[in-house]
């Protein structure tokens, strides 16, 4: 490890609460709340089952998908606030230390976790939620931009050459410790990054399943109608 950083004790109170709050606002699933509370039909019950961007367009499209979008975003940016708030608060001013761009780092995986964690499993949705490609591919951009090259490269370029979007978010999902550990070069980043990426991947076992026997669908602009 090339950089550690001793982090303070009153930080390690406060994570819990950014725990919490970040979990929470990760609960906030877009394509549940746009489907089932302003379409009244819940995606879960269409296509593949997923709470999830792609599912939704297929199922629905229009420009409420926008609002999804919004939302999943929106909710991972504020997830990563909160981290970066809770570090500003606790340390006062402190803050502006020369090991606090690392303690900032650490706040970002930390929260964008538990916004995952919230995204894949909200406690309000009987925790049926979505894969967390959208938030975690915002999460990569509000962690470092060369962490959300790799992720979001990759996947863009996957998804645009094959039309499996499954399989560029399993490389977004694969790629995101490893491109955490060439920027931070820190085990307990790279732990972080780990777990987000290992979900990530879980969350899409039915799909590597369906790519290695050659039955996964390939994405269309062209949603599927209601009868």
């Amino acid at each position: 490890m090339e950089h550690s950083v001793l982090i303070p004790g009153p930080l390690l109170y406060a994570a819990p609460v950014a725990a919490v709050i970040s979990y929470f606002l990760g609960c906030f699933n877009g394509a549940v709340i746009v489907s089932k509370y302003i379409l009244r039909d819940d995606v879960r019950t269409h296509g593949s089952g997923n709470a999830g961007l792609t599912n939704f367009y297929r199922t629905f499209g229009g420009p409420l998908t926008l609002v999804v979008i919004l939302c999943d975003a929106l909710k991972a940016v504020l997830a990563v606030l909160v981290g970066m708030a809770a570090v500003r608060i606790v340390l006062g001013d402190a803050f502006w230390a020369e090991e606090m761009p690392w303690l900032l780092a650490y706040s970002k995986y930390w929260t964008g976790l538990f916004c995952l964690l919230g995204h894949m499993f909200p406690c309000m949705f009987k925790f049926r939620g979505g894969k967390g490609i959208l938030s975690g591919g915002t999460l990569a951009l509000m962690i470092d931009w060369r962490v959300a090259l790799v992720v979001w490269g990759g996947f863009l370029v996957l998804a645009a050459l094959t039309r499996y979007v499954s399989l560029g978010s399993c490389w977004a999902g694969a790629s995101f410790p490893f491109a955490s550990w060439f920027v931070y070069r820190d085990w307990l980043i790279l732990l972080l990054a780990a777990v987000c990426g290992g979900l990530v991947l879980w969350k899409h076992r039915g799909n590597i399943q369906r790519l290695l026997a050659g039955t996964e669908s390939k994405f269309s602009f062209h949603h599927k109608k209601q009868e």
